[in-house]
């Protein structure tokens, strides 16, 4: 039984739909997207395994040149500074907020050449995409298994320095569109201190003026992307993380809250609830 009229036309009935209602229109665009990536993801793991024969950093090249397309359908336009700074010829721990499924966009705009991400092992199973994520070097970890994951970020850290890696982390642990950023877990910081390497971290501002699941909008926008300067580790010890997260975190929150153009009132941010009651 042929599958492509079924999908062809589940896509015209959310297109349909669309036209009803913002939630139905927020959901389409979902579902376009998760076709996106899952038709684009079989395409450049072909091209990836006719050009380079199998699992290999170089293949992110590939893998973003498909992803940067994505944004052409929605309307998204990245303006970044700084850009410089990643494309340094070292290797590297870079760090950045983590607000949506859109994330990987803002990613692929960026990412640095032999970059390699750091990505929960769930994903490995999720068809092409976790095939592509595979094909393109990215290194999974079990969170469930603290042990295990202690064990592959020592092997990161010692093949970082080898292979002139850089490694790409959110170090939040998990997406966040609170309008804030999480606390940080101590992973990133730790792989860092000991390889001895820069942490540079990136921020992306706030999507909430143009993508929002909770009022299910969706619509077109600009994303501010900032690369901060590198923070040197030569030197530091375990016992210097604690400092360096609180560094890195309170750095990139007050440049999230300056490039998202969010109000502050005594370092925290006025979300809508607290701005509506002034």
């Amino acid at each position: 039984m042929e599958l492509w009229p079924w999908l062809i036309a589940a896509l015209l009935l959310l297109l349909l739909l669309a036209q009803l209602s913002r939630s139905a229109r927020f959901y389409a665009k979902i579902g376009l997207y998760c076709a996106f990536c899952f038709t684009a993801s079989a395409m450049a793991a072909v091209v990836c395994l006719l050009r380079h024969g199998g699992r290999t950093v170089e293949n992110m090249r590939i893998i973003s040149w498909f992803v940067r397309s994505f944004k052409y359908a929605y309307g998204l336009r990245f303006e970044v500074k700084g850009r410089e700074t990643l494309d340094e010829d070292r290797p590297c721990v870079i760090i950045s907020n983590h607000q949506s499924i859109l994330d990987m966009m803002g990613l692929m705009e960026v990412l640095p050449d032999r970059c390699v991400q750091i990505s929960k092992r769930e994903l490995l199973f999720l068809g092409p995409v976790g095939l592509i994520m595979y094909l393109g070097g990215v290194l999974f970890i079990n969170r469930q298994h603290s042990q295990t994951a202690m064990s592959v970020m020592t092997d990161v850290g010692e093949r970082m320095v080898r292979e002139k890696l850089k490694v790409w982390i959110y170090p939040e642990g998990t997406r966040n569109d609170n309008g804030d950023l999480l606390p940080f877990k101590k992973g990133a910081f730790y792989l860092a201190i000991q390889a001895q390497v820069p942490i540079i971290p990136v921020i992306y501002s706030s999507f909430s003026s143009f993508y929002s699941c909770k009022t299910k909008l969706f619509t077109s926008g600009t994303i501010q992307v900032e690369v901060l300067d590198a923070i040197p580790t030569r030197g530091l010890t375990v016992a210097d993380v604690p400092k360096l997260l609180d560094t890195c975190h309170q750095a990139m929150r007050t440049h999230f809250f300056h490039i998202s153009k969010i109000p502050q009132e005594n370092g925290a941010p006025l979300g809508p609830d607290t701005q509506e009651a002034q």
